[in-house]
């Protein structure tokens, strides 16, 4: 299988200067396919040209699906990462369930199930428009908490406990992002609805996903100008 890959004078991934490989293979970071490529990373990195020109949601849909991992941090900084990814968009409503699903269906053994969840998150996020955090006081990336938790335990308005525990998963979640004031970061508030969503299903649900120590964000420099800088937990200078 062979795509020309663009001839770019850096990393789409992470920003190096490509050098030449005399047309080497390379794996797609998103969909681990081999392409033949001219210009590559020194990292290795590479994303192919049917996965650039995905869809971010779907991108996010096929990623999760087909490579869960215990730590939904780290999915999400890779889908991050994407080129088409903005730092602030609606896209993070549907990323902050997607991954915290991919994590948990592979801790307690429920891959099979993943797909259908994947679905229902989907369909669910894109019904939270961008700048709710401004205009309704919920950000969408404490409401994805929300669609992840309703997602597994099956919640609706006429269920009791699994009501009670998706609405204290937003509950906990906005609280942590209203700590930290505005204005708005979808890269700040991603972190934090991942944390909180992780905490939240190790003491309600006892099962641990997988979240690093620390996280230090590499996104600061995109959001120059409302980065909270210091005043945030996740600037890499801290």
């Amino acid at each position: 299988m062979m795509i020309k890959m663009e001839n770019l004078h850096n990393c789409f991934y992470c920003g190096d200067e490509l050098i030449h490989s005399n047309r080497n293979l390379q794996t797609c970071l998103y969909c681990q396919n081999k392409f033949e490529a001219e210009e590559v990373c020194p990292s290795a990195h590479y994303v192919c040209d049917l996965c650039r020109a995905k869809p971010v949601r779907d991108l996010i849909f096929d990623y999760c699906l087909a490579f869960p991992e215990p730590n939904p941090v780290e999915m999400a900084v890779k889908l991050m990462k994407w080129p088409g990814f903005k730092m602030h968009c609606p896209d993070h409503h549907f990323l902050v369930p997607a991954a915290l699903l991919s994590s948990y269906a592979r801790v307690v053994k429920k891959k099979r199930k993943l797909r259908g969840w994947l679905e229902v998150a989907k369909n669910r996020a894109e019904k939270v428009p961008g700048a709710f955090c401004g205009t309704h006081g919920s950000c969408g990336a404490a409401v994805g908490t929300g669609i992840f938790i309703s997602t597994i335990t099956g919640a609706t308005p006429l269920k009791t406990t699994e009501w009670s525990l998706c609405n204290s998963m937003v509950g906990k979640s906005l609280l942590s992002m209203a700590v930290y004031g505005g204005p708005r970061c979808c890269k700040r508030v991603t972190f934090l609805a991942l944390l909180e969503a992780g905490r939240f299903v190790d003491e309600r649900l006892s099962v641990r996903l997988n979240l690093p120590d620390k996280i230090s964000c590499s996104f600061y420099q995109r959001n120059e100008q409302e980065c909270l800088k210091e005043k945030c937990p996740f600037y890499p200078l801290m």
